[in-house]
């Protein structure tokens, strides 16, 4: 009695190359998305400016970059430096936790160092009893601020706690900074702004062209 045979299926299975791509996909997203945190956290980050603060230097809608590895590589939300890399410099244009509200992160320019007695007297500063030379501070109110009036225009002096730094804007009559709420905590220094790399002029509604790239001093 003849028996019949099993049908072999001589035709290769079908891989299933739709599941393996999409996998492909997701994990190049993955691995993207973790370096871009890494990135953003511990090397660079971009910001924008919100206010006038910092003119001439920085205008309105200017996007800067921030080197966060310049001073150091720090765990986030504990403010502890893992490696210790530089300290801030003066005339240093760094972004830091507002003191008042730390959700909010401000930019200035580090005008004092721990140690440092810093004054100011009919808006000139002064460092350690030596005028500052400041090309980049600009001062758009001839009006003169008396002292018991605001600290603006006559301020100190004051020495800079260890630890610690004195920032202004410089946009000198229009800046909201050390003069008016103290010193900034090394720790919760973000980084130094170092090139805008977009600028966008809302009221004229255009691009500023000649401002894409500029390193910042």
């Amino acid at each position: 009695m003849l028996k019949a045979e099993p049908i072999v299926n001589t035709q290769p299975e079908p891989q299933p190359r739709i599941k393996s791509k999409l996998r492909e996909n997701v994990e190049a997203i993955v691995v993207a998305v973790i370096l871009a945190m890494f990135l953003r956290t511990f090397v660079v980050q971009a910001f924008k400016i919100p206010s006038g603060s910092m003119k001439e230097t920085l205008q309105i809608g200017d996007h800067i970059l921030v080197n966060k590895f310049i001073y150091g590589v720090k765990l986030p939300f504990v403010h502890y430096t893992l490696i210790p890399v530089s300290e801030p410099k003066r005339r240093d244009i760094v972004v830091f936790e507002f003191p008042e509200d730390p959700d909010k992160d401000f930019i200035k320019r580090v005008v004092g160092l721990p140690g440092d007695v810093v004054e100011v007297r009919n808006k000139a500063v002064y460092v350690n009893g030596e005028l500052q030379q400041e090309p980049y501070a600009v001062h758009l109110d001839p009006h003169v601020m008396p002292p018991q009036l605001q600290p603006r225009d006559f301020f100190g002096p004051i020495t800079v706690p260890p630890h610690c730094l004195f920032v202004m804007g410089d946009n000198r009559d229009h800046s909201y900074d050390s003069r008016y709420w103290g010193f900034v905590d090394l720790k919760v220094v973000k980084g130094k702004a170092f090139i805008i790399y977009w600028s966008w002029d809302k009221d004229r509604f255009n691009v500023r062209w000649n401002r894409l790239f500029h390193l910042l001093e």
